[in-house]
C-alpha cells in the first residue's frame, strides 16, 4: 500500500493563519450555496451525552462536491461549566476525507473554526434577512461562538449601537470591553435582557441555559426585526413565531429532529411546519427562494450549524495553510 499521510492544524497553527472576516465570510457563504443548489450531502447531527457533567458532544456529518470535494465528521463538546476550570464551553475537532475512497486527508482543532463558522452563517442569515440598513445589535450570550456573531454582523452592518447581556456581570463586562477595543467603537453591557434586545433591528439570543427558559419575549421584538435565537435550550417564547413574516432555517433536516435547538418545542407543537417554514439560507443565497422582501418584514433565522460551513472553513484553512507553510504532515499508514 502507498504511503498516506494527513495534514495536522493545531489551535496555535489556525491562530496563525489569522483568517480574516472576508475569507470567512467568503468560504461561508460559498458552502450555503453549494447546499441551495443541491452538492452536497449533509446528515442530522447526533448526540452523545456522557451523563457525568452538564454537557453533551455534537457529531455533524456531510460532504462537499467539487472545488472542495471533502467529506467531513467535527465532533464538538458542549459543557455549560467549563469556565469554572478555565476551559471554553465547546472544545471540537475536524476530519476531513476523500469521499472517493474514504482516506483521511486532514485533522484539524475544530473550536475556533466553530466560532467563526457560527459567526459566519449568523451575518450572512442576516445579509439576506435583515434590513439593509439595520443599525442596532442586540446580542444575548458573551461565551463560545458569541464573539464573531458580533463581529462579523459588525463588519457588514457597520452599527451605530451594540448591546450585549449575558448572566455574569464579569462574562458580559468583559465581552464588551474586547468587542470595544477590537470593533473600535463602544459596546454597552446590559444589565437585563430587555435592555438589551427591545428595539433593535437584528437581536440575536445566544444563551447557554440548563433548561428551557422563555426569557426572550416576543413583545421586545419590533416590528421589522431579525430574530436569531440558535441556543441549545430554547429562550424564546412560543408566540416568537406568531409574529414572523418568514422563518428561515439552515437545514430542515436536522431542526425538525433531534431534542435540542430553540424552535424544538415550535416544531413539537406544529407552529413550524414545511407549510410554515419559508426556506433553508442555502436556498437564499443560491437564488431559488427570496429573501428580505420589504422593510416590513419581520423575519426569523433559526441555525444549528452545518458540517458543510466546518468543512468548507477547513478548507480554506487547509489551503492558507500550504501557502504559508504552516502546519504539520502526519504519516497515517
Amino acid at each position: 500500500m502507498r504511503p498516506i499521510y494527513i495534514s495536522y492544524l493545531n489551535r496555535l497553527d489556525i491562530e496563525e493563519l489569522k483568517l480574516d472576516d472576508d475569507e470567512i465570510l467568503r468560504a461561508v457563504e460559498a458552502s450555503l450555496a453549494a447546499q441551495g443548489r443541491g452538492e452536497t450531502v449533509i446528515e442530522p447531527r447526533v448526540h452523545l451525552e456522557p451523563g457525568v457533567a452538564r454537557g453533551h458532544f455534537n457529531v455533524l456529518r456531510g460532504a462537499i462536491r467539487e472545488p472542495i470535494d471533502s467529506a467531513g465528521v467535527k465532533v464538538v463538546g458542549d459543557f455549560v461549566d467549563n469556565y469554572t476550570l478555565g476551559l471554553p464551553s465547546e472544545l471540537a475537532v475536524l476530519l476531513l476525507f476523500d469521499p472517493h475512497t474514504g482516506i483521511p486527508k486532514a485533522f484539524l482543532d475544530a473550536s475556533g473554526i466553530t466560532d467563526m463558522r457560527t459567526g459566519a452563517v449568523t451575518a450572512i442569515g442576516a445579509k439576506h434577512l435583515a434590513r439593509a440598513g439595520s443599525k442596532v445589535l442586540g446580542h444575548i450570550g458573551a461565551r463560545g461562538t458569541a464573539y464573531w456573531n458580533v463581529r462579523l454582523l459588525d463588519r457588514l452592518f457597520g452599527f451605530d449601537e451594540i448591546r450585549v447581556h449575558s448572566r455574569r456581570p464579569e462574562s458580559r463586562n468583559a465581552f464588551a470591553e474586547r468587542l470595544s477595543r477590537d470593533l473600535g467603537k463602544p459596546v454597552v453591557a446590559t444589565e437585563d435582557w430587555r435592555s438589551c434586545v427591545e428595539g433593535a433591528d437584528i437581536v440575536v439570543e445566544a444563551s447557554r441555559l440548563v433548561q428551557p427558559e422563555p426569557l426572550l419575549r416576543t413583545e421586545w421584538i419590533k416590528k421589522g426585526a431579525l430574530v436569531v435565537p440558535y441556543g441549545t435550550m430554547s429562550a424564546v417564547e412560543l408566540s416568537l413565531t406568531d409574529i414572523m413574516t418568514k422563518v428561515v432555517v439552515d437545514d430542515w433536516g436536522q431542526c425538525r429532529t433531534g431534542k435540542f435547538g430553540s424552535l424544538r418545542a415550535h416544531v413539537e407543537t406544529g407552529r413550524l411546519t414545511d407549510a410554515t417554514l419559508h426556506g433553508e439560507l442555502g436556498q437564499i443565497v443560491a437564488g431559488s427562494r427570496p429573501g428580505r422582501e420589504s422593510e416590513d418584514e419581520t423575519n426569523l433565522f433559526w441555525h444549528r450549524g452545518l458540517s458543510l460551513s466546518d468543512i468548507a472553513l477547513g478548507h480554506a484553512m487547509l489551503e492558507k495553510a500550504e501557502r504559508m507553510g504552516i502546519g504539520q504532515r502526519l504519516r497515517f499508514a
